[in-house]
């Protein structure tokens, strides 16, 4: 992947050159062509609108002749720039000669590639590498029928990113890396990152978009799933936003897997097991089928290899139609000849009814590699808003999970809690009504829960600061209520260990 190479689609530049990347990222900087510097130039209705891929309000925005908008037309807009607008804005001969930019027409020059300007987690100032058109993912915008062609940053690639796990580990591994994106998050807390793809063109971009946001390079590898990774090879964090649509055929290598039905997702998961050291998180985004007769809970629980807890959130469901739908337009059949769309429109129905799919689910399916003789696998649907990032929600998740584990009713009886940060009680009933038919507590962050409790519940809840233990708290409820003690020590452990599990209160010790 030295030199400008063309694999099927449009020349790359070179990723032996860099020097050229490093001085054209600081020029990009001193220009602010930075995600916040986008957003001041652009104002919020066109940045957001470049977010659909719509460019119309972004060209109205920069028809001026500053170094920002010169290059916001260049790479993010795909406009032919005139050379002499670009001399003293960018290191013009080194960005010509490694590539990131072509001559054209007179004395223009274009770029290569789509550079969008990305906002790490802590604000470092990173820049995605794509093909032309594809800056924020979804094909549907540029017409590309180039099966090799590499997207960017689309919203299933900012949800990987914000439900990760972000613990200092030894060994990420970043399966179907794409633009690179997740492997440019993972070089951000792995001593060593290893990134794979089916597609020779993701990888010669992965290695682009490291080195235009100053990351250390990863180790690339070519292969589908785990065929690159060699058999004694295991890793703390493994994450994959694979090509995971169910479709006939594999005709988009960005985002049809080549296996029938849900096949990839459910081999990405059960082969992922062996593949971790323990403690470690597999992370995946996935889609699942509803099958008639079928429990989609158990569909997905028979995937979880073992030796692994897991927590497997489904967070949409669309009918077969919806979803046929949604996939023809990523991929602009709908523009096409309208016979042809609905050929493939009929396609993809066939293929579902035949295997008596009614719906698809979308989701996160994340596993921890456990010692535990009982691993725990939990599978929920959640549609509900939650707040991004959730990686420190996920890794509490699973330390909950633990803690639960080891202490059976007698020693959480001994335990003390904390009520989590946000945590609000409400109160629902008839107006004027002496007592709530039930009491809901809220949570306003991570994953924004609401659960009913009963009066006990909330009662205790609200006592639990961590100074005294749950049994020395429910003999004194039980002591203002008239209640005997000890039933009451019986019954609430059970309500105890749920508002534990969804996060309400926190362990301590």
């Amino acid at each position: 992947m030295g030199g400008v190479t063309d694999s099927g689609s449009a020349p790359l530049p070179a990723t032996d050159r860099p020097e050229a990347a490093a001085r054209l990222r600081d020029a990009l900087l001193s220009a602010s062509f930075t995600a916040d510097g986008l957003l001041e130039l652009l104002g919020a209705p066109a940045y957001a609108a470049l977010a659909r891929s719509e460019t119309v309000p972004a060209l109205r925005a920069t028809r001026g002749d500053t170094p920002l908008e010169a290059l916001v037309r260049l790479f993010l807009l795909q406009q032919p720039v005139p050379r002499a607008r670009l001399t003293d804005v960018l290191p013009v001969e080194d960005a010509v000669d490694a590539g990131w930019l072509k001559p054209v027409g007179g004395d223009e020059l274009a770029a290569t590639v789509d550079v969008r300007p990305y906002g790490g987690p802590d604000g470092e100032d990173w820049f995605i590498v794509s093909d032309l058109g594809c800056a924020v993912g979804g094909a549907g915008g540029i017409g590309s029928r180039d099966e090799d062609v590499v997207l960017g940053v689309g919203g299933a690639s900012t949800t990987l990113a914000g439900i990760t796990v972000r613990s200092p580990v030894a060994a990420a591994l970043d399966l179907g890396t794409g633009s690179g994106i997740q492997a440019l998050h993972a070089a951000q807390h792995a001593t060593r990152v290893t990134a794979t793809d089916l597609n020779p063109r993701a990888l010669h971009i992965t290695a682009l978009t490291l080195a235009l946001s100053g990351a250390p390079a990863a180790s690339l590898r070519e292969g589908s799933l785990f065929e690159p990774v060699k058999d004694d090879e295991t890793f703390d964090l493994i994450v994959s936003n694979p090509p995971f649509v169910i479709s006939p055929g594999a005709r988009l290598t960005y985002r049809d897997g080549g296996m029938s039905g849900d096949d990839l997702c459910r081999s990405l998961v059960q082969q992922a097991g062996d593949r971790l050291n323990e403690g470690g998180f597999a992370q995946f985004l996935a889609n699942w089928q509803h099958v008639e007769g079928e429990d989609w809970q158990d569909r997905v629980r028979s995937w979880v290899p073992r030796g692994c807890d897991a927590w497997i959130v489904q967070r949409e469901v669309q009918d077969i139609t919806q979803y046929a739908e949604l996939w023809l337009r990523d991929a602009g059949d709908h523009r096409e000849d309208r016979a042809e769309y609905q050929s493939r429109y009929d396609a993809w129905l066939d293929e579902f009814e035949a295997r008596k799919v009614k719906a698809v689910g979308f989701g996160w399916i994340t596993l921890r590699r456990t010692g535990s003789a009982e691993p725990s696998v939990t599978v929920e649907e959640w549609p509900h808003p939650v707040e991004q990032p959730l990686g420190d929600t996920i890794r509490d998740h699973f330390e909950r999970v633990d803690h639960l584990r080891a202490h059976d009713d007698a020693a959480l009886l001994e335990g003390h809690f904390r009520l989590a940060a946000e945590v609000v009680q409400e109160q629902v009933g008839l107006p004027g009504a002496e007592d709530p038919e039930h009491v809901v507590l809220r949570q306003h962050r991570g994953m924004r829960r609401a659960t009913k409790v009963d009066t006990i519940g909330a009662g205790f809840a609200g006592v639990c600061d961590g100074s005294l233990s749950a049994g020395v708290i429910l003999d004194a409820i039980a002591q203002l209520v008239g209640e005997d003690p000890v039933v009451l020590r019986d019954r609430t452990p059970a309500q105890i260990r749920l508002l534990v599990e969804q996060g309400f209160l926190e362990p301590l010790g």
